[in-house]
């Protein structure tokens, strides 16, 4: 019998080369909210070798309803550092690179400098979310994006689809607006969920303060649930190790990989 390793279980699945695929990716994590903490955990705990993960937030107490890294004793610090020394401690083989920054127009060719594998865009601002995807789109660098989690309940509603296929989600009906004005219409895969919006009964604005002294406000905070963004994420997460896996089907030796090489 082999001798186990943290990924004994895996290799029952994927076979040798597809972990050894895995451990030769590069991916990047933007936002690391309920979405996108979630999304880095099931991507290191997959075997992803390298990881970058880009937040400029701060954890806070209203975070520990839904956030991986929320919880007594991490409030107020980074989440980026703090999501980063969780995965070592999960792969300590694996590059875990935390990055506390807004991404923005000014910063983006500096932070998709590396050549990454695949992109998750967990960003909650407009002008970044469409700015990160259509600079992903002018690097060829594939992409999934989340959609809105919030104010939903109902886990059998969430789907994956073409953004351009997306119906029902307010959020994607922005996006879509706002990337048709980019000239992109198609071709960047989304997380959403079909359940109806519920209507906001209680909140303000509130204001964000940026790394850079400036600040940007989200329009009303919003209500959310523990499961729901977990498993937007961990969707993101499974779509992108399975892309993964066939695209290096086609290098790798296809029985062995244990996936469908058409």
């Amino acid at each position: 019998m082999s001798k186990l390793h943290r990924f004994s279980r895996t290799e029952l699945l994927i076979g040798k080369a597809g972990v050894s695929a895995l451990q030769k990716t590069s991916v990047a994590v933007f936002g690391l909210g309920g979405v996108g903490s979630y999304a880095a955990e099931a991507l290191c705990r997959a075997g992803i070798g390298r990881l970058t993960l880009v937040d400029f937030d701060n954890i806070c107490i209203s975070n520990i309803n839904r956030q991986l890294h929320a919880m007594d004793g991490t409030v107020g610090k980074s989440k980026s550092a703090v999501m980063a020394e969780r995965l070592r401690l999960i792969n300590p083989a694996a590059a875990i690179i935390p990055v506390q920054e807004f991404y923005s127009a000014e910063n983006s060719d500096t932070l998709l400098d590396n050549r990454f594998d695949y992109v998750l865009d967990a960003i909650d601002h407009f002008t970044s979310k469409i700015h990160l995807l259509k600079s992903c789109r002018e690097r060829d660098i594939p992409v999934i994006a989340s959609m809105g989690a919030a104010m939903k309940l109902d886990p059998t509603l969430i789907r994956v689809a073409d953004i351009a296929a997306t119906s029902r989600c307010r959020m994607a009906r922005s996006v879509r607006k706002l990337l048709r004005k980019e000239g992109i219409e198609t071709g960047i895969t989304v997380v959403y969920s079909t359940e109806e919006f519920r209507a906001v009964t209680d909140g303000a604005p509130v204001k964000i303060e940026l790394p850079d002294g400036g600040e940007w406000q989200r329009r009303m905070t919003l209500g959310s649930i523990s499961y729901i963004p977990a498993i937007f994420g961990m969707t993101m997460a499974g779509v992108v190790v399975n892309n993964l896996l066939k695209n290096r089907a086609g290098r790798l030796n296809c029985i062995e990989l244990a996936v469908d090489c058409h």
